[in-house]
């Protein structure tokens, strides 16, 4: 499914498939859901990069970045709080999808990784792909 398209340099047959799945699961799923689906999921990521900010600026203070958090570290805690609030707010049953969905997703990253690791290519005298 990596096979690059040759005129737009795509990921065509990947883009192709997640397509389909995102239409056959849009059609038979009530917006709403949807909707609380996304949400759970876009607050969890705003979550995830607020600690992210917190641990990388205590792990490595002097790291040139591109653009600095105002206020760290009141602005992540902040953002943790009120998206994890929020998150609160969605129920138990968005909790629930939100949880298969990780651990499909974790199921089907270390499938993959487990597959196509570079490291064990190594390890075992192979050639890592590139």
């Amino acid at each position: 499914f990596a096979a690059i398209h040759p005129k737009f340099r795509t990921p065509w047959k990947n883009t192709i498939l997640v397509g389909l799945l995102a239409a056959v699961v849009g059609s038979v799923t009530p917006i709403d859901d949807i909707g609380k689906m996304v949400n759970i999921g876009t607050l969890l990521a705003f979550v995830i990069v607020s600690i992210a900010v917190l641990v990388l600026r205590r792990t490595n203070p002097s790291q040139p970045r591109p653009f600095r958090t105002p206020w760290v570290p009141l602005v992540p805690i902040l953002g943790v709080i009120s998206n994890g609030y929020m998150m609160y707010k969605l129920g138990w049953v968005n909790w629930a999808r939100l949880i298969i969905w990780l651990i499909i997703g974790l199921v089907v990253y270390f499938s993959y990784g487990q597959k196509h690791s570079r490291v064990q290519a190594i390890a075992a005298g192979r050639t890592p792909e590139a």
